[in-house]
């Protein structure tokens, strides 16, 4: 029987193309010519046994059947040279998925029979269920063998929205030959400029975008001693630059345009900004300040205003605390600051609009030894990133009368866990001494990070997005390597 059944079973399993009916509009059937690439019956009635789909069909074919091909894949373009096309059968084959557009210019269709096929429904095959929503071809209803989540869904009724096909990922784009400390953007002259700080050089490097050459690349630079911090703050469409050193003092520059370069304005009192550590700058009403955090034992956290001239000293909060870093942020409206110390629990400042001074209202439980603070906000709730080089970083959330835990990451050798806002992605970027940087993508429906990539950088200090012609891009200070530019790149699957 198994003999005798063949001829049938080969039938059953290709009906290739249907007759290969060479019909054309208006004209009487014309027999067909046994093509090359199957086996055809003595009167050339029926073309079977086909080993493949062809790479060309004679153009004035209407009618096409490979039912039962058991073929898994279809190649692109095979229906390119059909322009008459108007019935075509794929229907129980062992198709996962077929070309995009592989039915595109076919617009004598009539009926599309995709039945008996075991379709993944991914990224893939978005593009028929785009197809689908604007054919005016019949197309009997088919369905969904995977994933699970879609397993059994009629694909005939799926929404395009329903695949979500764009995804981001950091590549290198482009390496500086130096060390960093912290990275900073601002915006001067209708352009956007970074700055970088060089412990090593004692520099504060300025890099502009060049157009032509579509490359980052150094304009000028501010020379001192074992630089830290470069922080510009543009105030009444002027640049100032505080740069915060560790051995000779900190001192304020002030760009001047006439002459094209940088001069020193003011120096910051030394008895007070010993070792500084961290700089931040905001504005209070119409008032600009900037706050040291000095991590000496004997010098004092410090911030100041700006006066019209200059700025002045004015107030002084942590005192011989050894204070690691400082983060400005607005809480129900209000200003506030967060100060990080080596030696207690993040401390939290409000804003007193009575005494135009910060007040400090608690501590935040639980993180001895955070290294630093740093804060985002998913539309309104306000979440705080909190580094730490031993044990593990945290992310919290505010509660309305705390910061209450969300999520822990284990980060060992950690000096930086900073959250970045890239367009409509919001991620968290945590680096390590030891081990590779662990890059966190937002998942909204589970309201924390979940891992997304791995980035090598040694010893990263800082984070910094920069965008410009429409590109966005991280920027990574490195304390034992290069810095490094990594652009931020979207990817279609569907394409």
């Amino acid at each position: 029987m198994g003999n005798a059944s063949r001829p049938f079973r080969r039938i059953a399993y290709f009906l290739c193309l249907l007759s290969v009916l060479l019909l054309t509009e208006g004209k009487k059937p014309v027999k067909p010519k046994c093509p090359a690439w199957c086996t055809c019956t003595k009167d050339n009635a029926l073309c079977e046994n086909a080993r493949s789909i062809p790479r060309s069909v004679p153009p004035d074919v209407i009618s096409l059947s490979f039912v039962r091909s058991a073929f898994t894949k279809i190649p692109e373009g095979s229906f390119l040279l059909t322009p008459s096309l108007q019935l075509l059968s794929l229907a129980n084959n062992n198709l996962q998925s077929l070309p995009k557009d592989i039915f595109k210019g076919l617009d004598s269709l009539t009926n599309v029979d995709l039945r008996g096929n075991a379709f993944n429904c991914d990224c893939k095959l978005k593009w028929l269920v785009e197809w689908l929503g604007s054919t005016n071809a019949t197309v009997e209803d088919i369905y969904c063998e995977s994933p699970p989540e879609y397993k059994k869904r009629k694909i005939n009724s799926l929404s395009s929205k329903e695949f979500d096909c764009i995804i981001t990922e950091f590549e290198v784009f482009q390496s500086l030959p130096y060390q960093s400390l912290s990275v900073d953007t601002f915006s001067y002259m209708n352009d956007e400029h970074v700055v970088i700080a060089q412990p090593f050089t004692g520099k504060c490097i300025f890099l502009e975008w060049d157009h032509v050459e579509v490359m980052f690349r150094n304009y000028d630079n501010i020379t001192g001693t074992s630089t830290v911090v470069c922080k510009p703050i543009v105030i009444e469409s002027q640049l100032y630059v505080i740069v915060a050193q560790l051995f000779g003092g900190s001192h304020i520059y002030k760009r001047d345009i006439f002459a094209n370069k940088f001069i020193k304005i003011q120096d910051i009192e030394i008895l007070k900004i010993r070792k500084p550590n961290d700089i931040e700058t905001f504005r209070i009403a119409e008032d600009w300040y900037f706050v040291v955090a000095d991590s000496s034992k004997a010098g004092f956290t410090t911030v100041y205003k700006w006066n019209g001239n200059g700025f002045y000293s004015h107030q002084s909060l942590h005192a011989w605390y050894r204070d690691t870093d400082v983060e400005f942020l607005e809480i129900a409206g209000k200003p506030h600051l967060i100060l990080s110390s080596s030696s207690q629990r993040p401390v939290i400042y409000q804003w007193n609009k009575g005494t135009n001074e910060f007040v400090k209202r608690f501590d935040i439980q639980d993180m001895e030894d955070a290294y630093a603070v740093k804060h985002f906000k998913v539309k309104e709730d306000v979440y705080i990133c909190l580094t730490r080089f031993i044990g593990d970083s945290k992310v919290m959330k505010w509660g309305g009368s705390a910061f209450l835990d969300l999520q822990r990451m284990p980060s060992r050798g950690s000096m930086v866990f900073q959250p970045l806002q890239i367009r409509n992605y919001q991620y968290a970027i945590l680096g390590s001494d030891y081990s590779f940087t662990q890059v966190y993508y937002w998942d909204a429906e589970k309201a924390k990070f979940v891992k997304f990539q791995e980035l090598n950088i040694q010893a990263p200090r800082s984070f910094i997005h920069v965008s410009i012609d429409k590109r966005d891009f991280l920027f990574a200070s490195s304390f034992k390597g290069t810095t490094l530019i990594y652009k931020h790149v979207r990817v279609d699957l569907s394409a």
